[in-house]
């Protein structure tokens, strides 16, 4: 796996800690439709522990100053195609890179996994709309990720969008929140930095 480097000049400022940039690093092709549904619905479901996420592309702004950072890598198609082969829904949809027992701020998505999971759980009606549907199971899968990284936890909830494991139905379905443990597990986390 390749590391991505930061900038020895890099700066990081000082801000209220609920401020989190992510920098969006694409290692294949995405959708406009399914990048903004992402950034949308993990915004939703980390909204009520009071994280608040701005997006960037990486490479977008390198001089750009950040109080709190993440980058989340993207490998394989980040939009529906409606022909890819299946894969078995209960292997990982993404990743937070761990070394030496410590979460880092590097978090990974398997967007062929994630588009292939919601495409089996569409219905005749979702397919007008699977693109969307595609960018809102990203940002479960996203919000998920962030969860272990704001928490420096790898602990998983017992339901929510931080359950160990998510159904392509839960993925998709018209709402996930984190549960009540999650937002105060994160609350509790901003509040001690």
């Amino acid at each position: 796996m390749g590391v991505l480097a930061m900038p020895l000049d890099a700066r990081i400022e000082q801000k209220s800690s609920s401020d989190l940039t992510v920098i969006l690093d694409f290692k294949g092709p995405h959708s406009q439709t399914s990048m903004k549904e992402m950034e949308r619905e993990a915004g939703l479901v980390l909204k009520s522990s009071g994280v608040r996420l701005s997006w960037r592309i990486l490479g977008q702004d390198p001089s750009a100053v950040y109080s709190e950072l993440v980058v989340m890598t993207f490998r394989g198609p980040c939009q529906y195609d409606p022909a890819p082969p299946r894969y078995d829904e209960s292997g990982p949809l993404a990743l937070t890179r761990i070394t030496n027992g410590e979460i880092l701020p590097f978090g990974e998505v398997d967007c062929t996994r994630v588009a292939s999971s919601v495409r089996y759980a569409m219905s005749r009606g979702d397919f007008s709309r699977a693109d969307q549907l595609v960018g809102r199971a990203m940002g479960r899968v996203v919000a998920h990720e962030l969860v272990h990284m704001l928490t420096k936890s790898s602990q998983h909830g017992t339901d929510g969008v931080e359950k160990a494991s998510l159904s392509g139905k839960q993925l998709i379905e018209e709402f996930l929140p984190l549960s009540a443990f999650d937002i105060g597990r994160l609350k509790q986390e901003l509040a001690a930095r």
